[in-house]
């Protein structure tokens, strides 16, 4: 029996249900970087699987509120542990911080800390949410809702490390950042750049040589495709692919002024954009109330873009201590990541790569020597790609603060000055409230930690052990502690 749709009717057989057929037909057309969770979406409502389109945030489910007591308290911005204190949570914020006796509210569930240490949610300054464990051979194989689904995965991941905040400093993550908000994928808090911008031959143009030339105004590369990078070559163009991501709902701009480590066909010391160039994407971000953060590691990239009005340099390892009394002159951020040896990374297949990587890696103690001395504005990051055992080295990655700073300057970093950074974006700040610090009318991000980070780092980077709960947006994602 044929149905009026064409296809075979098998009442007994749900996969074969031509509305399966219809809505398998939608994914296979709208699967896209722009279209993932909206094609999703409408094939899944098209057969009734959910409520209707519109409903952009889940509604929040009312929770009792949450006492934690019996604990010493990190809030994000002090030197030293506070003790004899009561936190309470209602829905996603801190409500209130009391000492002495409290009465806790009607149906509240009590947590006991066993006197062990509560801090705010880490936060990465320099995260890749789309390519942190997808090898790049199987990047450009993958089909793109593969490497969504591996995002997706990673995402929880990243939470359950402590990381309850990221910023995406590159690639297609708009659908994710949708998908943990509105509560279909778990995963941290995205503030999205969408894809960084590059000019041809400039790091992150990874197109094969087949593609080449380029003609303007010609068919997208693959990688400009699914949103990881997009190539413009004058101020125009410039303008066009910043408003793009901006139109996506970037949070803030990633502009590329060099080479780089995973470009295996760049150096580190050649230059991309012309400070025109650069200024158009600056101005372009700030016309939206926003700011522009800038991959550069040798001086004469960096000067550049500061001339440019940059807010925000992202690497920067090769600096002199010219450029870094300049970028402390003008109040620019350093947002760089601490990498001490080649453990820290995946293998470089390509020799100009490792020939980079070992430059980067030689430049670290200097970038934070200089930064310290010259009390640049420091955000820490990690920059983890394509490797599921680099992934879970973030923690680590932390603790290598100590080569440099205290513990207590390391979790200043990792929480509240990130925050600080993350605040640039002003109105188009996607989490509107305080982040990176445990205060009455914070965003109820918190973490109970098993020992004492500001004695011992080194728990930073065990959290499936240090870690006994894990509180994102005023919910429990992890809670290994003793019943009371």
């Amino acid at each position: 029996m044929i149905s009026s749709t064409g296809h075979a009717a098998h009442a007994g057989c749900p996969c074969c249900d031509p509305r399966l057929r219809i809505a398998a037909d939608r994914i296979d057309l709208e699967l896209s970087r722009r279209g993932f969770v909206a094609g999703v979406s409408a094939s899944a409502a098209s057969l009734g699987l959910f409520g209707p389109a519109g409903a952009h945030v889940a509604p929040r489910v009312s929770a009792p509120p949450i006492v934690f007591s019996n604990f010493q308290l990190f809030d994000g911005t002090s030197r030293t542990l506070r003790g004899g204190l009561h936190l309470l949570v209602e829905g996603n914020r801190v409500k209130h911080i009391a000492t002495g006796e409290f009465a806790p509210p009607d149906g509240a569930q009590q947590i006991d800390c066993g006197g062990r240490t509560v801090m705010p949610g880490l936060i990465d300054a320099h995260w890749h949410a789309m390519f942190a464990v997808i090898p790049v051979s199987a990047l450009f194989a993958a089909d793109i809702g593969f490497v969504f689904l591996a995002a997706g995965a990673e995402a929880e991941r990243t939470l359950v490390r402590g990381f309850t905040t990221v910023r995406d400093v590159g690639g297609p993550s708009f659908a994710l950042k949708q998908a943990i908000d509105t509560g279909l994928v778990t995963g941290p808090r995205i503030y999205p750049s969408g894809a960084a911008i590059t000019t041809t031959g400039g790091h992150m143009d990874m197109r094969p040589l087949s593609d080449l030339p380029r003609k303007p105004g010609g068919r997208l590369s693959y990688m400009e495709e699914i949103g990881g990078a997009n190539i413009a070559d004058s101020v125009d163009e410039v303008r066009l692919r910043v408003r793009e991501q901006l139109l996506q709902g970037a949070s803030q701009i990633k502009l590329v002024g060099g080479g780089g480590v995973a470009s295996p066909r760049t150096t580190l010391d050649m230059w991309t954009f012309s400070e025109p160039e650069m200024r158009a994407g600056v101005e372009a971000a700030a016309d939206r109330n926003t700011y522009a953060a800038v991959h550069a590691y040798p001086p004469a990239q960096i000067k550049r873009a500061i001339d440019a009005g940059v807010k925000c340099i992202e690497h920067g390892h090769l600096m002199d201590e010219a450029t870094a009394r300049l970028i402390a002159d003008k109040g620019v951020w350093l947002s760089t990541q601490p990498f001490v040896s080649e453990d820290d990374v995946p293998p470089m297949t390509y020799d100009q790569s490792h020939r980079n990587l070992l430059k980067v890696i030689g430049g670290t103690d200097s970038v934070y020597t200089l930064a310290k001395k010259h009390k640049i504005k420091t955000a820490f990051g990690t920059d983890c790609l394509f490797s599921p055992a680099i992934a879970q080295r973030q923690g680590l990655m932390l603790t290598h603060l100590a080569h440099w700073y205290d513990n207590a300057d390391i979790l200043k970093m990792a929480t509240s000055v990130n925050a600080e950074l993350l605040a640039l974006s002003g109105p188009r700040n996607p989490y509107p409230g305080k982040l990176g610090v445990i205060e009455e009318g914070a965003f109820a991000d918190l973490l109970v930690i098993d020992g004492n980070p500001l004695q011992h780092i080194e728990l930073m980077a065990t959290p499936d052990k240090a870690f006994m709960l894990i509180m994102k947006d005023g919910k429990i994602y992890k809670n290994t502690l003793p019943a009371g």
